[in-house]
């Protein structure tokens, strides 16, 4: 692409919407210059004018249309060795394998660390050798490797350590590991400290020497280019002289999965990754994503919507509140009688987490509307109490951005005096650099993250200071974000135009997630004929008649009480411009389009 994923857009009103519900103003994301490529696009590739129109809004030229819509990754791939230390971490994966020594997996108890140790397990086991994964306990142990763990694992034999989706700033328990006489291989993502930690090799894009650019992967994607990176080297040592080499396009599946599960940018590689993981996703192939998917109700084909609300979450659960090793034990499962299990067990942790998370948030949302009243103008809110669950502190803080539409931090407090909390950020915030200047600043004990997301440990006394820390680091740049009140538009559609066969057209633009968003469409001067609240989260349901006569069904998500769903409440039988995402809803073996508000406004 030769245009951001964030692209330019008109500056004029769409549909003259200069104040919606949501307090934003409505425009058209192809800007004239973008229109015209989009009509180039149309007539040169024979494409429909609304997929043209959404190809041209992110960026796509009219050269660049065919390599976007069917990605391949044999087009993508770079050769791993562009990654620092990946030639050293390939040599002495090989050497384990030649040797036949026991490698320990250390990751993460999300659902990118769950796939990294999966999928490297899922290689060495094919390669006939023995591996340990170790998720650590949110709660007993935190996040990252730790000491007593490292010490377990070379108790039981371990040769090699690995850490996957962590590691890059365990400074201690690493230099542990290298007194024990363990070697250690860091594949990670997470944005490096200037001082790294003893290891062999430290494959991470995004340490500050790195150059090769791929700092959007995530660790499973990293994981994977260091197994094609391995897999040279066992070719080279004669390794598959006499037996099959693992299948690596077949674990792909899993590197989708955290790619969409732990949003990062789907742009280049990632959208590969993704697009050929669906693909090998489709087949059913894996017991553990099979049953996860069924007990999700999920019987059609997964799309990449999928993995974000209805796998990821279920994963997610065991690291929240259950057994952190759940998710990778399921994914690696090949009974599936067994898979059910693990999957059943995951499906109930997760309506557990959400009832939990309904009383948090309510919490910390009172917590924020108290701070906010003494000062409208806060940009970083944080929120704490001694009662929440250490696992669902991320999604409150996520819950509470959302609603305030500002960076959130939410803390537990836990009964040895620290404050385990974690952090969620809005577009143009940095939240993981400025937790490693706090670290780094003595203001908080360890942590680290993404720039949307991240984790930190503090003293419980210290919650005040680090928040005046991160407020002093980051209040101009949340000052800009939050003066950026435009919603972008592709296009306007009508209820009898929202037609199966459009939304079907616009998946081949996918998949869309992080940096690569999905087409919003604007349903102008449609009388809304019904808006009811249903479920037990706050969503409000909705029944749309455009001009035309037909009629369009959608749903507000966790709107009820909030400015969306009381303006949707109170304009019943009234004509209303609503924008959205469509999708097609295929429960019960039919197949019907599907709307997802986002924002609604009355007509001038």
């Amino acid at each position: 692409m030769n245009e951001s994923a964030f692209p330019r857009a008109s500056s004029r009103p769409f549909l003259g919407v200069t104040r919606s519900a949501l307090g934003q103003t409505w425009i058209e994301r192809c800007d004239a210059a973008q229109g015209t490529i989009a009509l180039a696009i149309a007539q040169t590739h024979g494409l429909p004018d609304v997929l043209a129109r959404v190809l041209a809004g992110r960026g796509v030229g009219v050269q660049e249309v065919e390599g976007f819509l069917t990605p391949r990754m044999r087009d993508l791939m770079p050769d791993p060795h562009v990654v620092v230390d990946m030639e050293r971490a390939a040599g002495r994966l090989a050497d384990a394998v030649l040797g036949r020594e026991k490698v320990a997996i250390f990751g993460d108890y999300d659902v990118d660390g769950a796939c990294s140790a999966a999928l490297l397990s899922e290689y060495l086991t094919a390669c006939g050798v023995d591996s340990v994964i170790h998720i650590p306990d949110r709660v007993t142990e935190g996040y990252g490797p730790n000491v007593d763990a490292i010490r377990a694992l070379k108790q039981e034999g371990a040769g090699l350590l690995v850490t996957v989706d962590c590691g890059t700033a365990s400074i201690l328990p690493l230099a542990e590991a290298r007194r024990l006489g363990l070697d250690t291989v860091v594949l990670d993502h997470h944005q490096a400290p200037e001082q790294l930690p003893e290891a062999l090799a430290i494959v991470n894009p995004n340490r500050l020497d790195d150059l090769s650019g791929l700092g959007h992967l995530c660790a499973a994607g990293v994981v994977f280019l260091t197994l094609v990176a391995l897999n040279r080297v066992l070719r080279q040592r004669g390794f598959f002289a006499t037996r099959p080499a693992p299948d690596l396009m077949a674990s792909i599946d899993l590197v989708a999965l955290a790619t969409v599960a732990d949003v990062v940018p789907l742009v280049g590689l990632n959208r590969a990754f993704v697009r050929q993981g669906l693909a090998v996703m489709r087949s059913r192939s894996r017991p553990g994503l099979a049953a996860l998917l069924d007990v999700a109700g999920l019987s059609g084909a997964p799309e990449s919507w999928h993995l974000g609300f209805l796998v990821g979450p279920r994963i997610n659960a065991g690291g929240r509140i259950g057994d952190a090793a759940l998710g990778a034990r399921l994914l690696l499962s090949t009974d599936p009688i067994e898979a059910a299990r693990l999957a059943g067990e995951l499906d109930s942790l997760n309506r557990e987490r959400q009832a939990i998370e309904v009383d948090a948030v309510a919490e910390a949302e009172a917590q924020a509307l108290f701070a906010l009243d003494a000062a409208p103008d806060l940009p970083i809110l944080l929120t704490s109490s001694a009662g929440w669950h250490p696992g669902i502190v991320g999604l409150v803080a996520a819950r509470t951005k959302e609603r305030f539409r500002r960076p959130a931090f939410a803390f537990t407090l836990n009964a040895d005096g620290t404050a385990t909390g974690s952090g969620r950020s809005v577009i143009g915030v940095d939240l993981g650099q400025a937790v490693r200047a706090a670290v780094e600043s003595g203001v908080a004990i360890k942590g680290g993250g993404h720039a949307m997301a991240a984790g930190v440990t503090l003293a419980a006394s210290g919650v005040t200071a680090f928040q005046d820390f991160v407020t002093a680091r980051l209040a101009e740049r949340v000052g800009h974000a939050r003066l950026d009140t435009h919603f972008a538009i592709d296009a306007t559609l009508t209820a009898g135009g929202a037609q199966t066969s459009v939304v079907s057209a616009l998946e081949r633009a996918g998949p869309f997630g992080s940096a690569q968003p999905e087409p919003v469409f604007a349903f102008a001067n449609h009388r809304l004929v019904e808006a009811r609240e249903v479920g037990s989260g706050g969503h409000v349901r909705v029944k749309l008649r455009g001009g035309d006569g037909a009629f369009i069904g959608g749903i507000a998500f966790r709107a009820a009480g909030q400015p969306l769903g009381n303006m949707l409440a109170g304009a019943i039988g009234s004509p209303v411009h609503v924008a959205g995402t469509l999708s097609i809803d295929r429960w019960g073996g039919g197949e019907k389009v599907a709307l997802r508000i986002m924002d609604a406004a009355k007509p001038e």
